[in-house]
């Protein structure tokens, strides 16, 4: 009976699931090859007309508070970040900074200090592909009461300069990101990224631990400025290209060749981008990536439209879909030995959980001790405006519980 009741209660424990973080006892440098191995998913490829999307494994699966379980069971209730947290894109715009990096590309970005003062920890907001500064706006109002918040927009998105002929790369992000770290914020700072913006936090957290000795004085300096990452729905690579061993993607890879080849002329690129920016258009693949269907409201729309509108956004476009996806996760992450809080929405139709980059992440609490992951049900693509509650419910424990810097 004893043993049926235990069996009872971890079934119990299943339905309801578990965040997880690996126990301390782990080996840091414990064998990757079974994580690393989820990259290369070989699955048998099923009728075209029906992908699939079998649920991820109970396991991964995180409780929500009933609290918050009870307030997004309807449509309406579900964006309730209590809309006194939400900032107006306006106040957003208006309270914005120039940065000059490299001296030469001017680099939007916003600072929201905490009532704590200069004492309270810094946080760094870094948004994904076609995104901004403006993308945080239901998440840096409750951030700032703890913390002094930081967002950027990379260069080429946003308010940031889009240079003509640049040759946009994860790398070159990563670097911006660390010198803003070094030039403006000076301190150690949690990098929280979504998506692309994920990828470059964990790049310029690998490029800050592997200096080598014979570093510059700056260089050096740069290395401690990373406390920890925060992972929303963390993208493969720079584009698709990234994940080209999946076997939908190398079913595709020929097509990928042929839009590489039809974006570089500049009409065809031209007529595609237009139609891609329509707002009706835009406003359905919001949809297509968002599990709570209210967040995808006329401001979101705008924070996609605006930049898309500027002199050079084209280019970037072109650059960035074309151009080579650059590091990926799995070379990257298992060399970290900083915490990571890795946040997954369960509907992303891009980076989807049974899919091979969402299958290395949900690996990695079992193989490295620094990384904690959850699972966000009825969450799509952008987890910190689609159902913003859910993430500030994991995400303010954990960097309450980070170690002083």
């Amino acid at each position: 009976m004893t043993t049926k009741a235990n069996q009872s209660k971890q079934a119990s424990k299943e339905r309801n699931g578990v965040g997880l973080r690996c126990s301390n006892n782990h080996n840091h440098n414990h064998n990757h090859k079974a994580a690393a191995a989820n990259w290369d998913w070989e699955a048998p490829p099923p009728p075209f007309n029906s992908l699939p999307r079998p649920a991820p494994p109970r396991l991964w699966y995180t409780t929500v508070v009933q609290a918050s379980l009870s307030a997004t069971t309807s449509d309406s209730n579900s964006t309730s970040t209590s809309t006194s947290n939400i900032l107006d894109l306006s106040d957003i715009k208006g309270k914005c900074q120039t940065w000059k990096w490299k001296g030469q590309f001017s680099i939007n970005f916003f600072f929201h200090p905490s009532p704590m003062g200069p004492s309270a920890p810094p946080l760094l907001l870094v948004h994904g592909f076609g995104a901004s500064i403006l993308h945080w706006r239901r998440n840096i109002g409750i951030l700032s009461q703890s913390y002094n918040v930081y967002a950027i927009d990379l260069l080429g998105f946003g308010a940031s300069d889009k240079p003509p002929g640049f040759a946009y790369a994860t790398d070159s992000w990563a670097q911006l990101v660390l010198d803003f770290l070094d030039d403006i914020v000076k301190i150690p700072t949690v990098l929280i990224g979504n998506s692309l913006g994920s990828l470059v936090c964990v790049i310029a957290a690998s490029a800050s631990t592997s200096a080598s000795a014979s570093a510059s004085a700056s260089e050096s300096k740069k290395q401690g400025l990373i406390r920890g990452l925060v992972l929303l729905n963390c993208a493969g690579g720079m584009n698709n290209k990234a994940i080209v061993d999946d076997w939908r993607i190398k079913l595709l890879f020929p097509l990928f060749l042929l839009i590489d080849f039809l974006l570089k002329q500049r009409g065809i690129a031209s007529a595609i981008f237009e139609r891609v920016k329509q707002r009706e258009n835009l406003r359905s693949i919001l949809l297509s990536v968002y599990g709570n269907k209210n967040s995808v409201d006329e401001d979101l729309v705008e924070i996609i439209k605006g930049p898309a509108e500027d002199e050079g956004a084209l280019d970037s476009f072109v650059s960035i879909v074309t151009g080579p996806p650059g590091p990926n996760p799995v070379q990257l992450i298992p060399k970290l030995s900083l915490p990571i809080l890795v946040l997954w929405g369960d509907q992303d139709p891009f980076t989807p959980i049974d899919g091979p980059v969402g299958k290395y992440f949900s690996s990695l609490p079992s193989q490295l001790s620094n990384v904690e992951l959850f699972m966000l049900e009825g969450v799509g693509h952008c987890p910190h405006d689609d159902r913003p509650q859910l993430v500030h419910e994991k995400l303010l424990p954990w960097l309450a519980a980070l170690p002083a810097s």
